[in-house]
This record gives structure tokens, sequence and C-alpha cells, in this order.
């Protein structure tokens, strides 16, 4: 995926269940080194909770090659993985969450622990604010000034965002390019220069 949601800010939602108190924390996280730098900041910051339990997608909506989950201590299957199987369903990449615990003394069963969890996940989904994120390609293109209008006007066209601009004999601009644009936009500009255009990935 070249487009999805990611977090725009950090959310945290909580509710009382059987007199247990769950507070889900949820951030942004592009890298499961980020991921577990909030974790250990939501741990920290809750060091006398029962459990901090925890989940996270650091990838695309639904890729799961950057995963992890974890009970904290709760029974295997009844924390870590059903928070994970809700992020992992909800359409939001790049997203990491923490659930903690304050035990009330009501023993909730497995069914009920991997509930609250889930459900907790979901209720902090429905507050978090979300941007797109957009995969683009950083392309160097050199060009006669003639053509310069015609490249911003394009640029403009398909949402790509300009890195850098270098003006001499020639004009070269480094521009960020959607993934899905980039073919497109390399066959358009080398229409608009009648060939003369020079273009590099960077």
């Amino acid at each position: 995926m070249s487009r999805y949601p990611i977090p725009a800010r950090r959310t945290r939602v909580q509710e009382s269940i059987q007199r247990s108190r769950f507070i889900t924390s949820m951030a942004h996280a592009d890298t499961p080194e980020s991921a577990h730098r909030f974790i250990d900041e939501i741990r920290t910051e809750f060091e006398d909770a029962t459990h901090n339990c925890w989940a996270f997608v650091a990838g695309a909506p639904g890729d799961t090659a950057h995963i992890g989950m974890s009970d904290d201590g709760e029974p295997h299957g009844t924390a870590g993985r059903p928070m994970l199987r809700t992020l992992l369903h909800s359409g939001v990449g790049e997203v990491v969450a923490v659930c903690t615990r304050y035990y009330g003394g009501v023993k909730l069963g497995t069914g009920g622990l991997a509930r609250a969890y889930a459900s907790g996940v979901v209720s902090a989904l429905e507050s978090l604010e979300t941007r797109l994120k957009v995969n683009r390609v950083d392309l160097r293109i050199s060009m006669g000034y003639a053509d310069l209008e015609g490249l911003r006007r394009l640029i403009d066209e398909v949402g790509a965002v300009v890195r850098t601009e270098e003006y001499g004999a020639d004009v070269r601009i480094v521009c960020g390019v959607p993934e899905e644009e980039v073919e497109a936009f390399v066959s358009r500009v080398r229409d608009l220069t009648k060939g003369g255009g020079k273009i590099l990935e960077e």
C-alpha cells in the first residue's frame, strides 16, 4: 500500500470492567524499535500496574512483516493476541497500543480478558486522530528553463513534493513522487521535455 492512515498523535482511553481498570495508550510506530520505546515509556509511567500488555503493527495496515505482542503475565493468548488482531483489522498502519491493567479483585476468565483487551484497542482507535501517509520515490530531474512551468503544473497534478531546487545552466529539481504515480510521471516529463530531460532515482 502506498497510501494509508497512521496515527497523527497519541491517544489514551480507559474503562472499568468488573472493578479492574484498563488504560489503553496508543501512538505512531513506524519501526519495531520505536514501538518498543513507547512500550517502555508506558511501562515506566505505570510501573505499579498489574499488567502492561501490548501489540504493534510497524508497517502498512494488515502487514505482518513487523508485528509484536505480549500478554505480560496474563494467561497465554488473552491480551496480546486479541490486541494485535484488532490492530491488524483496523485499517490503520504504523501503530502501537499498550493496555495497562490494574486488577480489581474479580477474575474475568480467558474470554472476558480477551474481550476487555480488544475493547480497549477498539476504544482507542475510535478516538485516534490519523493522517495520511504517502510513500514517495525521490526523483532528480535536470531540464531546461523553458519547461519549468510545465513541470511545476505536473508536480501539482500528481501530488508530488519538491525536495530541493538548483538553478544553473539548467534546472535541477528533486521531488518526491507518490509510488503509484512514478511511471506516469517519468513518461510525462519525457513528453514535456521532448526527451531532453534527465531523470534519475535518488
